[in-house]
């Protein structure tokens, strides 16, 4: 298939696209290149051919030709979603449905959406039943607020020509050449390589899911190349059972896997978010899907990496590894503007 992987030079894309080329897919990826500054280490045997591109900027003519649409392009995290809500609708919502609009008019049969669990908001703490694809939504941040808005927007847009597909991603954690520190179980196991100690204030006993983010490529995969009768505007939680963790669980499997790591747990109440997500869906209905990662495996793979780079503090603190420092740099050299746009 000749794909279209947007937003390819950051965390993710850095290790999808490749996956895609050893598929033997042509890919070609478009990003603004914000993040391009940062690489951890050289794990690519080949890497897709990139063209800068503000997804707000997408021409009809740049979508033409293309089997499938692979979207990870956006602001990417909360704290950068809050600089400035009213942009960060423009650029992950708005520009999102205008691409997936120009896509399906150029005859794109395949739009494969990275949407997220953040969706499930405030209702994800209400009871401790899982959260499946059917519970209601209730978005709290600006990010989260546009995964809905697009996901709504997009499915009317399905027919017997086009094909969008919504992947609910759990928290993302994992090495990537261009890294990511401001995740949590990537920032824990820095942590705890670096000082051999972990501290949780808190109790610990709040859950999250997690995903690797090879899982959340091996998704993209699958959904762009299942039958679209089995994909066709459906959300699918990415994840599977070994996905849920309590943050003190998360902590002690960091310990045991960086050698005299201290694990200190407190005992008072901390943050209030609390809950699971079911992962049913995504194991029963997407075919070829499974995941091949857990957290205790992606920390082992993090340490072997810290080793081999002789990892330090510099590295962990930088703006290069973190996105809101990455783009407040950008603000203030003046290298971008206030909307986000490359200064020329």
């Amino acid at each position: 298939m000749k794909v279209l992987l947007t937003g390819g030079e950051g965390y993710i894309g850095t290790v999808l696209g490749p996956l895609l080329l050893e598929g033997g897919h042509e890919v070609h990826v478009y990003d603004t290149g914000f993040h391009r500054v940062g690489w951890l280490y050289d794990g690519v045997t080949a890497a897709p051919q990139w063209s800068r591109l503000d997804t707000r900027l997408t021409e009809p003519r740049q979508l033409g030709g293309y089997d499938a649409v692979i979207h990870l392009a956006d602001l990417s995290n909360d704290p950068v979603g809050e600089l400035n809500p009213e942009l960060t609708y423009e650029i992950n919502h708005e520009a999102t449905v205008r691409l997936a609009g120009l896509a399906k008019a150029a005859g794109v049969e395949r739009f494969v959406y990275a949407s997220s669990c953040s969706v499930y908001g405030a209702s994800a703490g209400e009871s401790e039943e899982l959260s499946s694809e059917e519970s209601p939504t209730a978005p709290i941040t600006a990010y989260a607020k546009c995964k809905v808005r697009v996901e709504n927007d997009l499915r009317p847009m399905a027919d017997s020509s086009f094909t969008p597909v919504f992947l609910r991603n759990a928290t993302a954690f994992g090495a990537s050449p261009r890294m990511r520190f401001d995740l949590v179980v990537n920032e824990l196991t820095a942590m705890a390589y670096l000082d051999r100690k972990l501290v949780l204030e808190s109790d610990g006993t709040p859950w999250r899911p997690f995903v690797h983010i090879r899982d959340i490529s091996k998704a993209a995969m699958c959904a762009m190349t299942a039958p679209a009768e089995a994909v066709r505007a459906e959300a699918f939680n990415v994840g599977d059972s070994r996905a849920n963790y309590q943050v003190r669980d998360i902590c002690r499997i960091i310990g045991e896997e960086i050698p005299g790591c201290e694990v200190i747990i407190g005992e008072q109440g901390g943050d209030t978010r609390n809950y699971r997500v079911d992962f049913t869906k995504i194991n029963t209905q997407l075919p070829g899907f499974s995941c091949d990662w857990d957290v205790r495996k992606g920390v082992a793979e993090l340490r072997e990496i810290f080793d081999r780079i002789e990892f330090d503090s510099s590295i962990l603190n930088s703006r290069r590894h973190r996105r809101l420092k990455q783009i407040q740099y950008l603000v203030d050299t003046g290298q971008i503007d206030e909307q986000f746009f490359w200064k020329v």
